[in-house]
């Protein structure tokens, strides 16, 4: 947190994350500003058909808010499909279903989110998305620092260990994966499970070392 009273930043100072290979951006606005008190990230679709924000109903309690600020989007609330370019606000209670689309190229979209009368907390997964956006950037050693972080904030949780043998594995460093991935396994069996249909190990399906 700054020492000032306030923050300010254009949409252009936010780091640009690419989520996966079809051109969806994360910009991370709560870390950016140093927001505490409840959940605040955009998202740009660069190539203007993308889905821009994932389907999902945020069914523990969670309201949420979201502001189309540039290009042009097509929501789904429930059965419902609502036109929204610039300057639309949507509004979803918890359970209800939604997802948004791009409808133009550099559409950006605001999503704003809290957990009535619960004080907000600060997701211990941030890091993790920001390893692979530094990854996905080219910056390796600035996304295994942010993953440092995360595994240091929650050195037992299996999901740390298993998404840090996922980057590792993304690095072609066989023996650091192995090593996360081991202790992901020893920490709840499920790692096992996912490792077996994840992308990410293909190239060590068939090590001995693979956990069978």
């Amino acid at each position: 947190m700054s020492e000032k009273a306030y923050e300010v930043a254009h949409i252009e100072d936010l780091d640009r994350f690419p989520v996966d290979d079809e051109g969806l951006l994360w910009r991370p606005v709560r870390r950016r500003l140093g927001i505490a008190a409840f959940g605040t990230n955009a998202y740009t679709a660069e190539r203007g058909d993308e889905r821009v924000i994932e389907e999902h109903s945020e069914e523990d309690g969670h309201e949420e808010l979201y502001f189309v600020a540039s290009g042009h989007a097509t929501f789904t609330l429930g059965d419902e499909e609502i036109d929204a370019p610039a300057g639309t606000f949507v509004y979803a209670e918890p359970g209800t279903k939604r997802g948004a689309v791009a409808v133009e190229p550099e559409t950006t979209v605001l999503a704003m989110g809290a957990k009535p009368g619960v004080p907000h907390e600060i997701s211990g997964w941030e890091n993790i998305f920001v390893s692979f956006g530094h990854l996905r950037n080219g910056n390796e050693e600035q996304g295994r620092e942010a993953m440092n972080a995360a595994l240091a904030e929650k050195p037992d949780a299996w999901q740390g260990h298993y998404n840090a043998a996922c980057f590792e594995s993304l690095t072609m460093d066989r023996e650091a994966a192995f090593a996360h991935l081991k202790r992901a396994v020893e920490l709840d069996e499920k790692a096992r499970e996912y490792a077996h249909g994840d992308k990410d190990f293909d190239w060590l399906r068939d090590d001995p070392e693979f956990p069978a």
